[in-house]
């Protein structure tokens, strides 16, 4: 699929290259508008649906959960965002699926699920995302996904979330991209597999099915949204609009040189160093447009503990940043990803090695994030805003006197977040951080979705 090209009057967009995958065709900014405006209607629509149905109470109640569309390439063309850190999850589990799978290997009614954090991009274990691909006319269209925290997914604790794990094999079931129904008929071996490697196998399925649900409709939706595009318009609307996301971020004071600032979290430093850098323009061979440049590799080695995280995290880090402090309307895709660099060295703990345990990461993902907004803070200092409190995570588990059937139950505490200089934050907060340190921020142009609840992640 090819770039949107705007018709903007204060700018003149360079023709494509003669090999580009797509001619040259100007879209009206009004039609690219509604499109955003149906397509981010079928992911609420997704969202809600997924809320609704989930059976336990992480996605139901604390709607610890997200949805999105991607095209055909596994691009985001639109999510919704209930939990930032899941903005960087959905392009790489749908390539782990794209890849997983040949063309000609997925028909429709297809649905495949994935949870393992090396080959796709889930945070942890028990983040489980389901993929369906959407077909029109016999041809891929696009994937609708969804991911959600599971109350248990195997291991040696409750909840899947052992601090003495010192690789992945100890922090649960990983799947790779795997086929979980083909022509709508569901694979029970699969089923089978999840509900004997988890303490709560009801609550698990049970949610699994909620979110092929949301992905179901979300397919109908998308089907009806193609009929409704004007013919041979819609590849270019479906590509994320970089072009859109480059001029929003343009309209900041760009940093002069390098930023910097790092965090501790525990005995270990997360340091992040910000500059502007040439990339390639997605519009041209030849141009070239500034990219915000993210570097870790002053961060700490991996920890032999599970609080490692994946790149896939770091870059829904550097995207939750860059929103919040830049435009918390901002149109969320991968166009936004295509404007961001980021890189750490190998075996980092930003950025660790199979199979390095990473199930506990929301010390260091609080530690990187606190770093980047202090380092980002230089190019916007009027959105300066004071360290969040972190957060630590109570998981009960058990079996039942009276059923003999397992539970597992999550509580997530947290101190103070969202003091800057003009207002104090808030105090005494409970659930999932990254929620409620938006929360906290809302009133200084830091919320990026509609209110939320807590959840456990």
């Amino acid at each position: 699929m090819g770039t949107a090209l705007l018709a903007d009057d204060d700018e003149a967009e360079p023709r494509l290259p003669s090999d580009s995958v797509t001619s040259r065709v100007i879209i009206d900014a009004v039609d690219l508008e509604v499109v955003k405006a149906s397509l981010s209607g079928i992911v609420q629509e997704m969202q809600n649906s997924l809320f609704r149905t989930g059976f336990s109470t992480i996605v139901r109640e604390s709607q610890d959960a997200s949805c999105a569309l991607m095209n055909a390439k596994g691009e985001v063309v639109a999510q919704h965002v209930v939990l930032p850190l899941h903005i960087g999850a959905f392009p790489a589990c749908t390539a782990a699926v794209i890849d997983g799978v040949s063309a000609t290997a997925s028909h429709e009614g297809d649905a495949f699920i994935i949870n393992h954090p090396y080959h796709g991009g889930s945070p942890h274990a028990p983040d489980i995302a389901v993929i369906t691909p959407v077909f029109v006319g016999g041809e891929l269209f696009g994937f609708c996904g969804s991911i959600a925290h599971k109350s248990d997914i195997g291991g040696p604790v409750p909840g899947s979330c052992s601090g003495q794990a010192r690789e992945i094999f100890n922090e649960g079931l990983h799947l790779p991209a795997v086929r979980y129904q083909r022509g709508y008929r569901p694979n029970t071996d699969i089923e089978r597999l999840i509900a004997a490697n988890s303490r709560t196998p009801e609550l698990v399925l049970g949610d699994i099915r909620g979110q092929l649900g949301a992905d179901r409709l979300g397919e109908k939706r998308a089907q009806r949204a193609r009929r409704q595009i004007r013919q041979g318009q819609d590849p270019r609307l479906l590509r994320p609009p970089a072009r859109r996301c480059r001029k929003r971020s343009s309209r900041r004071r760009s940093p002069n040189g390098r930023t910097a600032a790092s965090r501790r979290s525990g005995s270990s430093t997360m340091t992040a160093s910000i500059w502007n850098s040439p990339c390639a323009s997605m519009s041209s061979s030849t141009s070239t447009a500034t990219a915000l440049h993210f570097d870790f590799s002053g961060s700490a080695d991996q920890t032999k503990g599970p609080a490692n995280i994946r790149p896939p995290l770091v870059q829904a880090a550097c995207a939750y940043a860059l929103i919040s402090l830049i435009d918390p309307n901002m149109y969320v895709s991968s166009g936004l990803a295509a404007r961001l660099r980021h890189d750490g060295a190998r075996r980092q703990r930003a950025q660790p090695a199979l199979p390095a345990p990473v199930n506990t990461y929301n010390p260091t993902i609080h530690a990187l994030v606190d770093a980047i907004f202090d380092a980002m803070s230089h190019i916007v200092p009027g959105n300066v805003r004071a360290d969040g409190s972190g957060s630590r995570s109570i998981i009960l588990g058990g079996r039942s006197t009276y059923t003999g059937k397992g539970y597992v139950q999550y509580e997530i505490i947290a101190g103070g977040a969202g003091a800057r200089a003009s207002k104090d934050g808030a105090s005494g907060i409970t659930g999932q951080p990254e929620q409620r340190q938006d929360r906290a921020d809302r009133d200084h142009r830091k919320r990026i979705s509609h209110p939320h609840r807590c959840a456990s992640s």
